[in-house]
């Protein structure tokens, strides 16, 4: 990220999209994050993806990412639909450019940007609450996802298909995502979380959130 990103001023929460958009466009050169994400209120639509995650289902409207092209693909297998192998590529360009990502470039942009989010999380409905609290147990929760060994068959649901399994059917939207994109992709997301994680407590917003933090781990 351009070295001034730690010292610029910050815009006004309702004014933040281009900066925003250029900041992470920046963190991930030669990705396709600017066709990806959807440009206005990038901020609080992270916020309140964040805040969801840990929940059964999250409305399509809030995400700050524009969904993988295509549809879930799936094949048959003794007698009943699993998801094919192949669907892991949908999400392939999404975890490429997450990996090339600099993580501590992406947690001092973060940093930097912190009053924004913090006051995203504010109008969300949290006034007394820190937003980067719940981003750290929220990363836990995705952590937490279990990491399934063979097909996964899937049976039709609405307009599309659920888990066939009630064990991983009643996770949280947030798991049940982690598991979709693949073994191969959830174990690279993860290993980015973990990072990811690590450099956040080490930031110093985590000790001077520390308090409250009971408070936003339960929602």
């Amino acid at each position: 990220a351009p070295a001034a990103a730690s010292t610029a001023p910050l815009p006004a929460l309702g004014d933040s999209d281009a900066s925003v958009l250029q900041g992470l466009a920046a963190l991930a050169p030669g990705s396709d994050v600017g066709s990806w994400l959807v440009h206005q209120s990038i901020i609080p639509r992270i916020v309140a993806t964040v805040d969801a995650m840990p929940r059964q289902d999250l409305s399509p409207f809030i995400l700050p990412v524009r969904p993988a092209k295509g549809s879930l693909k799936t094949q048959d297998a003794n007698g009943q639909k699993v998801i094919d192998t192949a669907n892991a590529a949908r999400y392939a360009p999404y975890v490429k450019a997450m990996q090339a990502v600099d993580s501590q470039a992406l947690v001092d942009w973060y940093v930097h940007s912190y009053p924004l989010f913090q006051q995203a999380y504010r109008e969300l409905g949290y006034p007394h609450a820190y937003f980067n609290d719940r981003l750290i147990a929220v990363i836990d929760h995705l952590l937490a996802a279990p990491e399934p060994t063979g097909p996964l068959a899937v049976v039709p649901y609405k307009e599309g298909f659920a888990y066939a399994d009630p064990s991983l059917q009643s996770m949280s939207i947030g798991q049940r995502t982690m598991v979709r994109i693949g073994a191969e992709n959830e174990a690279a997301v993860k290993a980015k979380l973990r990072d990811l994680r690590a450099r956040l407590v080490g930031s110093g917003l985590h000790k001077e959130a520390a308090a409250p933090a009971a408070a936003t781990t339960t929602h």
